[in-house]
């Protein structure tokens, strides 16, 4: 696995100009984050994905030409036709392989995760490279107080096998809520509003949109029912588990979820602080740096899970 963030590091302090009524102490008592990273004008999602496999390549000591797939997890890729894991194949030298792009928000990386666990189990590829990149400082409104403070950007990708060895990943358990389609939105760039300045279309609709109040009380349920379904599903106890890594939502968010499902909040993987949230890359990026970090052991018990737009609830288990 690998993960990649921009150099430019955007801290409160910037973001607070916007709002002068507001301060750093409340922005992370609220949120947990204290600061994002922001791409360059001249850097592509694209760029970012390739650096994050290409250290997930280097870690499992494969070469791209091994590769015989790319799926990537975005809501916001360079370009929205061909799709950017068709880009990222043409950037690594592997134009053969079958690519696609799959949008489930937050939940992105671990949907595309159970889909190539699938292929594989399925035939249909042997090496598959599972990536997510997001840019979601190019779609955030600084003046929304609701998401200004949110949003960053970043990238994060996993080699996936059916061989031997390397961590065990089980299955995915993937669902939604679509009666709650409006918690979280970007309505524009669409069949329905193409482009800024078309009829009953507005700039605003071109940003991400949240109702907060509802997405943190849909997302601490969400959250909690993922650990839940996936300790049911793989007949453990939460004693059972090393880590949870999460979806990097909102500190908040995960605190409650800790006290939810009874397990210790030092148990999750949390790097919000620094990273703010990356939507789908979130997770991605979590596991990696975990992973540099080496604060995981051989046989120890994680679960992932997320809550995205739409909504989309994702969460399983991994065996490292």
């Amino acid at each position: 696995m690998g993960h990649a963030a921009p150099t430019t590091v955007r801290p409160n302090s910037e973001i607070l100009k916007a709002f002068p009524h507001r301060t750093e102490d409340e922005m992370v008592r609220l949120t947990g984050i204290k600061e994002r990273r922001h791409a360059a004008d001249d850097e592509s999602a694209t760029d970012l994905a390739a650096i994050a496999v290409h250290h997930a390549l280097t870690q499992a000591g494969m070469k791209a030409a091994q590769i015989d797939g790319i799926i990537m997890a975005t809501i916001i890729p360079d370009q929205p036709v061909p799709s950017m894991a068709s880009a990222l194949a043409r950037r690594l030298g592997i134009p053969r392989a079958l690519a696609f792009d799959l949008n489930a928000a937050c939940s992105g990386w671990l949907y595309a995760l159970e889909v190539g666990r699938t292929l594989i189990l399925g035939g249909t590829a042997k090496n598959l490279i599972v990536v997510t990149a997001e840019l979601l400082s190019r779609i955030t409104n600084p003046q929304d107080h609701e998401t200004a403070f949110l949003f960053g950007d970043g990238a994060g990708a996993a080699i996936l096998t059916g061989g031997s060895g390397g961590h065990r990943l089980h299955r995915m358990g993937l669902s939604g809520d679509a009666d709650q389609f409006d918690s979280i939105q970007r309505q524009g760039g669409g069949a329905a509003m193409p482009w800024p300045g078309a009829e009953g279309c507005e700039m605003e609709h071109f940003y991400l949109q949240m109702n907060g109040t509802s997405v943190f009380k849909h997302a601490v349920v969400g959250f909690a029912e993922q650990i839940e379904q996936t300790l049911a599903r793989e007949n453990l106890k939460p004693d059972d588990i090393a880590w949870i890594v999460p979806h990097q939502a909102n500190a908040r968010i995960l605190t409650a979820v800790s006290k939810r499902v009874g397990i210790p909040y030092d148990k999750f993987v949390v790097t919000i602080g620094k990273y703010g949230n990356t939507s789908a890359a979130s997770v991605s990026m979590a596991l990696g740096w975990a992973a540099e970090e080496g604060i995981f052991t051989d046989g120890d018990k994680i679960i992932f899970c997320s809550v995205g737009a739409g909504l989309t609830f994702a969460g399983g288990l991994l065996v490292w």
